[in-house]
């Protein structure tokens, strides 16, 4: 049964190509006709292609990865931040942090300085700062949170990529390329879709479109996780499950409490350093 149907889709706008009566010959696979200057998408191909890319995520879903979602364009943000918090999966709706996925180590250095700063305010280390350092740590939390704060729990590299206008995203795409990330994306009639592994043709401009597709996609995933916990608990009560292994018992010796404030203290003036020089 498929994902979507083409009723819905024509509803949603997703066959009117890119407006500006640009149309890259690459996609000319999905175009069904022209009509004054703007290149029509043919749904059913994009009914077969929603069918493929839900299918693909499903799978990765049901095996516990993550999909990174990507969509910086204003009609797109608030749509694709609600559908990947459905899922619990990771999501950049603000500018591309260069470097995310190549250089990921730096960006998990910046992520974990979020965490770093929450527990120094939890414990009462910032009770001791005056009020300007507290609100200088506060606004570089802040500028992390707003970058970062959606990826928090993308420990690892993700293992597929989901993107709105590839060409407006070519940079994720080049580095998920690069590493050999899939990328499941909406290709406009503008854009190359050779570097897109997973290709839906389709209108990137109408939020209703995007919503629609995603939507699909993200059912699909929901499906994924439950067949997860299914087997999961099948697995348990059939007495499968591994047995745990004790864990190594940590060999680091206790700091005394005036250590540990002096660390916390330390921490802190980096934190006040770093926000001045930035």
């Amino acid at each position: 049964m498929s994902r979507t149907n083409f009723d819905t889709l024509l509803e949603a706008g997703c066959h009117f190509g890119h407006l500006k009566r640009k149309w890259n010959p690459a996609m000319a696979p999905y175009i069904f006709m022209e009509r004054n200057g703007i290149h029509i998408i043919d749904l059913h191909k994009t009914v077969a292609k929603v069918d493929e890319a839900a299918e693909a995520l499903k799978q990765i879903a049901k095996s516990g990865k993550k999909v990174l979602f990507v969509a910086t364009k204003k009609q797109a943000k608030q749509v694709v931040a609600e559908k990947a918090q459905s899922v619990n999966m990771p999501y950049v709706i603000e500018r591309w942090p260069g470097g995310m996925l190549t250089n990921f180590p730096t960006i998990r250095k910046a992520v974990k300085k979020m965490a770093t700063i929450d527990k120094l305010t939890n414990d009462g280390t910032y009770a001791n700062l005056s009020k300007r350092e507290v609100l200088q740590i506060s606004r570089q939390r802040a500028k992390l949170d707003k970058t970062l704060g959606s990826i928090a729990d993308l420990t690892r590299l993700p293992s597929a990529l989901f993107v709105i206008d590839v060409m407006k995203e070519n940079i994720a795409v080049r580095e998920a390329n690069r590493l050999g990330i899939p990328v499941f994306g909406i290709v406009d009639t503008n854009s190359d879709p050779s570097n897109v592994d997973f290709v839906i043709p389709a209108n990137d401009d109408a939020t209703k479109s995007v919503e629609v597709i995603l939507d699909a996609c993200c059912a699909a995933m929901i499906e994924g996780l439950e067949e997860r916990k299914a087997e999961k608990i099948d697995m348990e009560a059939a007495g499968e499950t591994p047995a745990n292994k004790g864990k190594k018992k940590s060999v680091k010796a206790r700091l005394d409490k005036s250590d540990e404030e002096a660390i916390n203290a330390a921490k802190a003036a980096a934190f006040i350093k770093e926000d001045e020089e930035a």
